[in-house]
This record gives structure tokens, C-alpha cells and sequence, in this order.
């Protein structure tokens, strides 16, 4: 038996996080580097974060600004 610290469904997201997504970035020295699940995850809790409403705007035209 494997004396892993992962159960199964944990080390099946791991593997996940770590597989090219279909997507690429360009470095600075113009390497392709995937974009993984886990570098998707990781910017969107970065948005989760630092999301602020944008502040409404005054009528136009005497339609309301929804």
C-alpha cells in the first residue's frame, strides 16, 4: 500500500492543476510556458481578492446608469 499523504481525489486534482490548459504565455525570453488549471485558479482567487465594484456613473441623456 502507497504511505501517500494525498487520498486519491486530492492527488487527482493535483495531477489536474498541473496539465496544460490549451493555453500559453510568452516569457520574456519568448519561451511558450502552458497555463495550467492551477495557474487559472491562482489568478482568479488574485481577482477574488482585489475585485472592486466600479463606481456608478451620473444619468446621461435621462436614462438611468444601471
Amino acid at each position: 500500500m502507497c504511505p501517500c499523504k494525498h487520498s486519491p481525489q486530492r492527488l487527482t486534482a493535483l495531477l489536474r492543476s498541473r496539465q496544460p490548459s490549451g493555453g500559453a504565455v510568452i516569457d520574456e525570453q519568448g519561451r511558450e510556458i502552458p497555463i495550467t488549471e492551477g495557474m487559472i485558479q491562482k489568478a482568479c482567487r488574485l481577482l477574488d481578492k482585489t475585485w472592486a465594484a466600479a463606481p456608478r456613473q451620473a444619468p446621461v441623456d435621462g436614462h438611468r446608469a444601471d
